[in-house]
Order: C-alpha cells, then sequence, then structure tokens
C-alpha cells in the first residue's frame, strides 16, 4: 500500500557562516537591484561572509512517498534544499551539498541549489532567515505550511509543499494575504513557471 509521509530531522551540513548584520538602518530606496528596488528597511543589511566553513546542524524537514524524497529547510527561509527521485537515484532539482552564501540577495546572504519562493521580488529579504513552520499528515497527504510575514510591505504568505501517494510530484502552493502591490502577483507568476519549466536533454556538440 502506497503512502505519503512527513517527518523533522537533524541534518549536518557543511556551511559557510555570516558576517554580523549592520546595526544602523540602510536608506537603499534609489538602489536598483535586479530591475526593481533595492530597499530593504526595516531589515538589516549583512556585507560579509567567512572564508572556512564548517559542519552546522540543520532541523530539516522530510516529504517522502515511494517515488520521490523531499528535503525542506525552514532555518534558510524554507527553501527546497534537495528533491530525489526514488525510482532512478536521481536530484531532479540542482542539490547544493554546501550552504555556501553569495552577497546578491536583497539583504546580503543568498545561497544556489534547490527551489527558492520569493516576494516581493527575486531574492526576497528573508530568503536567508527562518520561517514559522507546521507539519500535516493525513491518509491521503503529508505537506508542510511555511509561514512568513514580510515587514516591509506586511504581506503574509504561506506555502504548502505536499506530497500524494501514489504520484511522482511535488505540490507547491501559497495563500497571501494582505496584498498591497500588483508586484505581488507578478511575483506568483514567476514561481509557478519557474516550478513547471521542463528539462530538456541537449546533445553535447563538444
Amino acid at each position: 500500500m502506497s503512502e505519503a509521509r512527513v517527518w523533522e530531522q537533524k541534518v549536518v551540513i557543511p556551511t559557510y557562516g555570516i558576517g554580523a548584520a549592520e546595526k544602523n538602518p540602510m536608506f537603499l530606496e534609489k538602489r536598483v537591484y535586479q530591475g526593481s528596488s533595492g530597499r530593504v528597511y526595516p531589515y538589516p543589511t549583512i556585507e560579509s561572509i567567512c572564508d572556512e566553513k564548517e559542519d552546522r546542524e540543520y532541523n530539516a524537514v522530510m516529504l517522502e512517498n515511494e517515488y520521490l524524497k523531499v528535503m525542506v529547510l525552514p532555518q534558510l527561509g524554507g527553501r527546497i534544499q534537495r528533491a530525489y527521485d526514488k525510482t532512478n537515484g536521481y536530484d531532479f532539482v540542482y542539490y547544493n551539498h554546501v550552504i555556501k552564501p553569495a552577497l546578491v540577495g536583497l539583504t546580503g546572504p543568498w545561497i544556489s541549489g534547490g527551489i527558492e519562493f520569493n516576494w516581493p521580488q527575486h531574492h526576497r529579504p528573508t530568503t536567508f532567515l527562518p520561517v514559522d513552520y507546521v507539519l500535516e499528515q493525513g491518509e491521503e497527504r503529508a505537506a508542510v505550511l511555511l509561514n512568513d510575514v514580510d515587514r516591509m510591505y506586511g504581506t503574509k504568505v504561506i506555502t504548502k509543499i505536499a506530497l500524494y501517494p501514489g504520484w511522482a510530484y511535488i505540490e507547491i502552493t501559497g495563500q497571501f494575504r494582505k496584498l498591497v502591490r500588483p508586484l505581488l502577483i507578478a511575483a506568483i507568476g514567476i514561481l509557478t513557471n519557474n516550478i513547471r519549466k521542463p528539462v530538456i536533454n541537449t546533445p553535447s556538440t563538444g
């Protein structure tokens, strides 16, 4: 009998640390950031990354059915860190084995790999910050609900990541409350299109 389940698990991942946040508020409204506003207040900015990595323990949320195994990291913005196909031993989303931030996020740290969730713009302010979460275990579905409140615009977003017994796909749904800017509607489209983008294998010519 097929089933889907969700649970919490400690994982250790080599991690490059980040520097201390700036104590003084940064008013960067006129800064251009990936075609949108560079505003960050009231969030602090971080402008340094450690040169050495160390093993760090994370509280991961695992979802699994007979086809897929998914790892979510609530401590790092609720991103899907790993999506693994059990039928062929293949990570069908890029799996980064090391947490190595680069200073390309809106407030500084951002990491590559997995699937991140963004609003109100690219690399959201809390992409490297912890989010609240709740596990949902049922007979027909296993899911984790991730809750985040954007302090810049007062937007509350709940993202649900779910697996179903007998199905080889990840269901991701989002609920936005207090939509105060049209940009948020565009953000939903960007997120959905990226997740659904098909993979096309192009033969190498080299």
